[in-house]
């Protein structure tokens, strides 16, 4: 299944030796036969498999990319696509070519992999991390990004692909990301994160070892999300104090659902990845918490039936 949300995992093992470089690559998208359209004021247009409004954004599935994209709704020339697509849908225009086994295959894995998890507010089945979110009384989803962490060791940053844990140079390291807040703040004291990341499946690992939570230390320009400490003898033992939380797998796709087990105080907080038990993904997803805070930016918002074409 297609994934867009893969960064590359930049990981640093807890034990005497080098940081370990992960790199994964995208798998190139797949062709997709046109079906709709959606008619832009300029004279353009997008084919589309499916569309829904998101707040102001539509938010299509492209038929010849097969990836999920998003445009400003008022770009579009709502008149002449309704048009155009029940001329389509009445026969009047050229008849849909039809679907080979292996694109309704990866449509059917698609659809199996985008939960309803409100009403009428579904997760993409194209994977990522979101934060599940009430502004205002009214549910939303907020995307949250990778936040890359630094090696931070005794206040000297170094690049962490160039950084090795050394017993001899320090009795402790931190991991830092830049900036005193994350950019996506949850307003409820008990958030739900949805974690869809990568094309296969680790199915030696269970959830609640991979996907860990952890509150982030707020120091001047930066969080440190996580920790090493190095004996004299040159034992590495890993820092990190994780809070309790349950991860369980949702649905017949691949998502899974982490949930704290108690309220969260305001502060800032990450969802970090244990690549095994002694390493850890130094590319995190970092939120807060915080009931005054504003909007989050670009949310995904409840959808009606009536303004979702499939």
């Amino acid at each position: 299944m297609l994934r867009r949300f893969l960064n590359p995992l930049l990981s640093v093992a807890f034990v005497v030796g080098p940081v370990v470089v992960l790199l994964q690559h995208p798998i190139p998208a797949q062709a997709q036969q046109r079906s709709e359209r959606l008619i832009l004021k300029d004279g353009g247009f997008q084919s589309v498999v499916k569309y829904e409004m998101q707040g102001d954004r539509v938010h299509y599935l492209s038929s010849e990319r097969y990836e999920w994209e998003d445009i400003p709704g008022s770009l579009v020339d709502w008149d002449a696509t309704n048009k155009y697509n029940a001329a389509l849908s009445s026969g009047k225009l050229a008849t849909k070519l039809v679907e080979t086994p292996e694109e309704k295959e990866e449509r059917e894995k698609e659809e199996a992999n985008s939960p309803e998890i409100a009403a009428g507010l579904k997760l993409p089945g194209s994977g990522g991390v979101f934060l599940f979110d009430q502004f205002q009384g009214k549910p939303e989803l907020a995307e949250i990004v990778q936040n890359g962490s630094e090696l931070n060791k005794n206040s000297k940053k170094k690049s962490v692909l160039r950084s090795a844990i050394n017993p001899l140079a320090s009795n402790k390291q931190a991991f830092e990301i830049k900036g005193e807040h994350a950019q996506i703040q949850s307003h409820v004291a008990r958030p739900t994160i949805y974690i869809d990341i990568d094309e296969v499946q680790r199915n030696d690992t269970a959830p609640g070892e991979r996907f860990r939570l952890i509150r982030a230390e707020v120091k001047k320009d930066g969080r440190v999300v996580g920790g090493v400490k190095v004996s004299i003898g040159g034992k590495v033992t890993q820092q990190n104090i994780f809070i309790p939380a349950d991860v369980t797998k949702i649905g017949t796709g691949e998502w899974v659902k982490l949930v704290p087990q108690q309220d969260l105080a305001a502060g800032e907080y990450a969802v970090v990845e244990m690549l095994d038990p002694q390493e850890m993904n130094l590319y995190v997803w970092d939120f807060g918490v915080n009931p005054n805070a504003p909007l989050n930016p670009n949310t995904w918002q409840p959808v009606s039936k009536a303004t979702t074409s499939n």
